[in-house]
């Protein structure tokens, strides 16, 4: 979140972006902008085998043979992804970055720590899930930008499947640059079995989600609410329309809808991982429309993306253009995830 001096002058020719970095003699304004990310670590475990969960791939002497010096590359792999999100703008790491596929809160204390990111001293919010793998959602956030307030553990219960298991649902309270939001991070069950059959599964979980919602409008009608996450559906399924009644139109939002800042990407076939030579948008930031109120004086979205740079992509063969991974058909091959981060921008008018 940085300070910039802008000026109102020539705004419907020139884009928003553009009047937030410049400076103009004519009227000074000054702005904070934030980035709020959501990344899928893809498998950010470490090395030890823990009792009671399915890590055992990911040892030195299981499947993927992971090695002490693949568990650290992987942090400095990820570190420099998180480092550089939305900071063609900001020229620093975001404030706040949701992560989904981490082991435990340990791996995410090794990966605040690296040479990328100890510099900009993120705090960590992070419970332990029920998932049977042990991968679990978190929450990193820069103190200096985001004060903490609160934060809950939300479980997915699924009726008449009481040995479901799955990740947790994450929220978190909290003032960004003195203004009180919320932050809801999810990863939503998968679509192993089949997307048809696994469905309900998502849709439930997509209720729990609007739950949460609801209830802190229950308390403020016009809170803000920044709900992010790998949901493991896209923008159009009947998860994110129908269940959190999420629309990624906002000539058409009606009352308690939530706005998909991703969705127009989606409709332009841009995602953030690809499957079978085609394009999903799993990885969405959906805000409250208290964050389109077009008034600077307090929070207000400004533009959405995907960070897919160059260097995060295969560079040839068959899956060129595709997330650089970890691993590809069970070889290491050292890059980074198999999603894409996204993010959106916040700003504010400072007085």
């Amino acid at each position: 979140m940085k300070n910039f001096k802008v000026s109102i002058i020539g705004v419907l020719m020139i884009s928003l972006l553009f009047i937030f970095i410049k400076t103009s003699e004519a009227q000074n304004k000054k702005y904070q902008i934030a980035t709020i990310a959501f990344y899928n670590l893809e498998n950010l475990f470490d090395t030890i085998d823990t009792p009671g969960v399915r890590d055992t791939e990911f040892t030195p002497e299981g499947k993927a043979k992971w090695t002490g010096k693949r568990y650290y590359q992987k942090l400095d792999n990820m570190s420099e992804v998180i480092s550089k999100i939305g900071s063609d703008v900001t020229k620093e790491a975001p404030a706040i970055i949701g992560v989904s596929e981490i082991e435990n809160k340990q791996v995410l204390e090794d990966l605040v720590k690296t040479e990328n990111l100890k510099k900009y001293d993120y705090h960590i919010v992070h419970y332990d899930s029920p998932d049977r793998r042990g991968i679990d959602v978190a929450l990193l956030y820069r103190p200096e930008y985001f004060k903490f307030l609160n934060s809950a553990s939300r479980r997915l219960k699924i009726k008449g499947k009481p040995d479901f298991k799955t990740r947790d649902q994450l929220v978190v309270s909290g003032l960004l640059n003195g203004e009180q939001i919320y932050l809801i991070v999810n990863h939503w069950p998968s679509r192993r079995g089949g997307e048809k059959r696994s469905r309900p599964l998502r849709n439930a979980a997509a209720d729990l989600s609007r739950s949460i919602v609801d209830s802190i409008f229950n308390i403020d009608a016009d809170a803000k609410i920044i709900l992010m996450g790998d949901l493991n559906d896209d923008p159009v399924n009947e998860s994110v329309r129908l269940h959190l009644k999420a629309n990624g139109d906002i000539s058409k939002l009606s009352k308690g809808q939530l706005y998909n800042t991703l969705k127009k990407f989606y409709d332009k076939g841009i995602g953030s991982l690809a499957y079978r030579d085609s394009w999903n948008l799993f990885d969405q930031i959906i805000i409250s429309q208290s964050l389109l109120s077009k008034n600077t004086s307090s929070l207000e979205f400004y533009k959405s993306g995907i960070f897919n740079k160059n260097f995060l992509k295969q560079q040839k063969g068959r899956y060129q253009g595709y997330p650089f991974r970890t691993y590809a058909g069970g070889v290491y091959i050292g890059g980074y995830s198999d999603h894409f981060p996204t993010y959106i921008f916040l700003v504010k008018e400072l007085k």
